[in-house]
């Protein structure tokens, strides 16, 4: 396939946590990113979308706008997650394709597979098994997502496609303790902890499930390796590899925050999905490989953290950014 390098990329949802990790590394190799953050169109709105599009014609999009939180939040506000993330992915989709835009990736989430499917997780797991409960509203908006742009790919020939990562964290990320992911949440209040000499820091759930987590710029690099290299009707798989339990990591966040309290497990409150560890192995196979260790990343993250934590504690969900 032929690069995308050097050409006008329109990055959706590019100040969160994926589509900054994204605009990092495109402009750093040279292509030109177009931006539109919601002063300047509102993707829950169809008519902003299709005449944003019409008037700047990027040559790619990478679709990494949506409504992202925790178990927390998505059991809170079903509605919200999937109300939000259906508009934004049929006004952008069905506006690319108006707009004459050839090519899209699609960002989705492994909260796409059966809660018990079998593992690692293959891309032929979707659709043979109830989803989890606690985000089946935002994981049914995701596979939605992934239909649109397989309907559009087989009745019009749009070159789109779809990539699942796994867990995500990093620069950017949202930790704010009512509607962010585990890893952020953890990083966040073992600071807190170690701040106020607090004894204890308490955990949801056992601390026995097993989660599989990528650093959000080796996600990148694996997005931009798609839009250059991957060109299927199926959606394919990008995550690290490897899995660890809720307990060694929050083992591992307590060593790089350096809290030297009692770790406590509530649990009264739910696990979510038991195991949850992905078969990425066709998207390795084309050549793309993580580079970043889960504990660089984590201290990694601890430091932006650290740097950031001024900013609004929520950071800004990438809802429409």
């Amino acid at each position: 396939m032929m690069s995308m390098s050097t050409r006008r990329i329109w990055v959706a949802g590019h100040r969160g946590m994926v589509g900054s990790a994204v605009t990092r590394y495109l402009e750093a190799r040279g292509d030109k990113v177009l931006k539109a953050d919601r002063s300047v169109v509102d993707l829950r709105n169809q008519i902003a979308v299709e005449v944003w599009l019409k008037q700047n014609r990027p040559d790619a999009i990478i679709f990494a706008a949506a409504k992202v939180g925790g178990i927390y939040a998505n059991d809170t506000y079903p509605a919200d997650f999937i109300y939000d993330n259906l508009a934004i992915e049929t006004n952008i989709i069905h506006s690319a394709h108006a707009a004459d835009v050839d090519r899209l990736v699609f960002l989705g989430s492994s909260c796409i597979y059966p809660k018990f499917a079998p593992q690692p997780i293959r891309e032929d797991s979707l659709l043979t098994g109830p989803l989890e409960p606690t985000n089946e509203w935002y994981a049914i908006a995701k596979i939605a997502g992934i239909k649109l742009c397989q309907a559009y790919r087989k009745q019009y020939g749009r070159r789109y496609i779809s990539v699942m990562p796994c867990n995500l964290y990093g620069p950017n990320d949202n930790f704010d303790l009512q509607t962010s992911h585990v890893l952020p949440a953890l990083i966040r209040k073992f600071h807190e902890a170690k701040e106020s000499r607090k004894p204890e820091v308490v955990v949801w759930g056992t601390g026995t499930p097993l989660r599989e987590f990528l650093h959000v710029d080796d996600l990148a690099r694996g997005v931009v390796f798609c839009l250059d290299n991957y060109d299927g009707y199926e959606h394919i798989n990008c995550g690290a590899g490897s899995e660890i339990t809720i307990r060694e990591l929050a083992e591992t966040v307590q060593r790089a925050v350096g809290f030297s309290g009692e770790l406590v497990f509530d649990t009264s409150k739910p696990d979510g999905t038991p195991r949850k560890l992905m078969d990425s192995g066709r998207i390795r196979a084309l050549g793309w490989e993580p580079e970043i260790s889960l504990d660089d990343g984590i201290a990694g993250s601890y430091r932006w953290f650290l740097e950031n934590k001024s900013v609004s504690p929520a950071l800004e969900l990438a809802t429409v950014a």
